[in-house]
């Protein structure tokens, strides 16, 4: 009979050891978090703080160490998450879009489209050249399932002046980001992306998009 309020004491102790973690967890979350960037590195260096005050206490050592290990895993569900992201989904984690009326572009919004992402500049004599076998393209690619979106990380007026200046009405999009910020050191820069968001060809430099050979290669994309 005696093992019954022995277990009841233990439970006690239980609860009181884990209401007092948590009120600690409360306390060093606001000292430490300016010093974090993610969850899991604010999550890990708190358990980190708590660690060192309650060091010489066996039953909290274990209970640390339980903590640890429950925030791996939260840590690698996360990252789980972000492998399964698509191309499309990763560049805008990089960058973000807008259209010429500063309008916030998500390009998840072209979800089971082909997509052909052209970086370029006004200043870029090679990408302007380019512009009418492009255009010709889209026409021609029209009932193809492809939305062509042409990039830029120059300013909304700029790109909006070249629009006015050339007559282009294609999609044309600033890119917050730089190019240097997505790795573009080159340009023209384009990418394809198929109806699942997924990168299937990286193009540097200028090509002759409305030939036979191109054409028929998106085609079969």
């Amino acid at each position: 009979m005696r093992e019954i309020p022995e277990m009841f004491s233990s439970l006690n102790i239980f609860f009181f050891y884990k209401i007092n973690y948590y009120t600690k967890i409360s306390n060093y979350r606001q000292s430490v978090i300016h010093k974090t960037q993610t969850p899991c590195q604010k999550n890990t260096l708190i358990i980190k703080s708590l660690h060192s005050k309650i060091n010489s206490n066996h039953f909290m050592k274990n209970l640390i160490f339980v903590s640890y290990f429950i925030l791996f895993l939260g840590c690698n569900s996360s990252i789980s998450q972000n492998e399964k992201l698509s191309d499309i989904e990763s560049l805008q984690l990089k960058t973000s879009f807008v259209d010429l009326k500063n309008k916030k572009v998500d390009l998840r919004s072209y979800e089971g489209k082909k997509i052909i992402i052209n970086h370029w500049a006004t200043w870029c004599g090679p990408c302007i050249k380019e512009m009418p076998r492009i255009k010709r393209a889209q026409q021609i690619l029209k009932n193809y399932n492809y939305i062509f979106l042409l990039v830029s990380d120059e300013k909304v007026s700029k790109i909006s002046t070249f629009k006015n200046d050339k007559k282009y009405d294609f999609n044309f999009l600033k890119s917050i980001g730089s190019n240097e910020t997505l790795g573009i050191y080159s340009l023209p820069t384009s990418y394809i992306f198929n109806e699942k968001g997924i990168k299937i060809e990286t193009i540097v430099g200028t090509i002759v998009w409305d030939s036979e050979i191109i054409i028929n290669k998106l085609k079969t994309l």
